[in-house]
């Protein structure tokens, strides 16, 4: 696996701040079920499509004693947006039993008094719960410093060297909880995302007057990694 500097990764942290903002922490979603919800639906589709699957079955199950008592295909009917709605509409419906049986209530709000990696291991315990996925809920809902490795966090880290070309995100995943500073984790995390989206894509990356140019192994002619 790649070793990286905690000064490479303070100063690609400070470039990425100078180019897409500081990104201060805003307010934790108050409803942690919600986040954890929220982000199962994200799985593999766009924020957009699992933003408009969320809000919907919000809109038809108000609370998530409603959702435990529809059936799966109501929820599936609801949740239609966020695609594969048969998997996840189960899915969610079993993750709502389990905590409800586990503390009588649906809610999660004792995970704050919890620490990141006490959090991240009952979280990786519900079926279709990754490592990502905890991640997300632990670092946005709890306020807690995990790093969400995703498609564009993994593209860029493996450009940058952080981790070897063949690791999987929860290999990488591992390696950058452990490598970025906490005080880093939330900003680092958002602007790697968004350094992704914008510049370092998948193919035809924009490496012209890329700010981590000199840090980066990626060779543009190749056309894409």
């Amino acid at each position: 696996m790649a070793r990286i500097s905690e000064a490479r990764i303070r100063r690609v942290d400070g470039l990425l701040a100078a180019e897409y903002g500081d990104r201060p922490r805003g307010d934790a979603e108050p409803d942690v079920v919600g986040a954890l919800v929220r982000t199962v639906l994200s799985q593999n589709t766009s924020g957009a499509n699992s933003s408009q699957a969320y809000r919907r079955l919000r809109e038809a199950f108000p609370t998530w004693e409603d959702v435990l008592a529809a059936t799966d295909a109501e929820v599936a009917e609801a949740i239609r947006p966020a695609g594969l709605a048969e998997i996840r509409a189960p899915r969610i419906r079993r993750i709502l039993a389990e905590i409800r049986a586990a503390h009588g209530t649906v809610d999660l709000s004792w995970l704050r008094s919890r620490t990141c990696a006490e959090s991240t291991a009952y979280l990786t315990g519900f079926v279709g719960v990754g490592a990502k996925t905890a991640a997300c809920v632990v670092l946005f809902a709890l306020g807690l410093p995990a790093f969400p490795v995703d498609t564009h966090v993994l593209r860029v880290a493996k450009r940058l060297g952080w981790v070897d070309p063949l690791c999987r995100a929860e290999e990488a995943q591992a390696v950058l909880e452990r490598c970025v500073p906490d005080a880093l984790k939330y900003r680092l995390h958002l602007n790697l995302v968004m350094h992704g989206r914008r510049r370092c894509r998948p193919l035809r990356p924009r490496c012209g007057g890329c700010p981590l140019r000199r840090f980066c192994r990626y060779d543009e002619s190749k056309g894409g990694a």
